[in-house]
């Protein structure tokens, strides 16, 4: 009775990726800007795979890392997909800021085919409650008169409902026929 539709939103804040010199990071900071640096590397790869149109690449690596798997649907699959590149209007990160750019730029080339996710067992409800419409418009034109089904078994329009569809069409045609020659009266007398 029900349609099932599915969805998935995914809200992502990507860290930006970490200058080890720059931080002065050590031990547990400096593995975890690694591991973001590495989550970062495989997504622009995935970006830059499906970003460029004239290589058409064959294979998009989304098992490079945990980040990608998870935006898989949202990179070049059934989402809509919003980015947005926060950049810094400082000199000190002007290498940064043009990186994010580069980045921002590669990704807006990435073309979704967005559809609606819809079960099989939704679809086929649908058709059946679309076959069940139908059926009843059917039934009701049987029960109008307007079907029959013949001798032979088969089935044709009643010509009692032929008669009747060419009747009201005459009986429109007569009413503009009246009206206008009630109007050329009408002129007529006014005069």
């Amino acid at each position: 009775e029900y349609e099932t539709l599915t969805a998935k939103f995914h809200f992502v804040d990507l860290a930006g990726s970490e200058r080890l010199k720059r931080t002065g990071a050590t031990g547990e900071r400096a593995k975890e800007g690694i591991s973001i640096n590495c989550g970062l590397l495989a997504l622009g790869n995935v970006i830059s795979a499906l970003g460029d149109q004239s290589k058409k690449v064959v294979h998009v690596p989304y098992r490079d890392s945990k980040l990608t798997r998870l935006l898989q649907d949202s990179l070049g699959g059934n989402s809509q997909t919003i980015m947005i590149a926060c950049v810094s209007p400082s000199d000190r990160d002007f290498m940064e800021t043009l990186n994010t750019l580069k980045y921002a730029n590669r990704a807006r080339n990435i073309k979704n085919k967005v559809v609606v996710n819809q079960d099989k067992t939704s679809q086929q409800i649908s058709a059946l409650r679309a076959e069940i419409a139908r059926l009843q418009m059917e039934l009701m034109e049987y029960k109008a008169g307007k079907r029959v089904i013949g001798e032979d078994g088969s089935e044709s329009y009643s010509d009692l409902f032929r008669e009747n569809a060419l009747l009201q069409k005459e009986n429109s045609t007569l009413r503009l026929r009246v009206k206008a020659m009630q109007e050329a009266i009408d002129a007529i007398n006014s005069r």
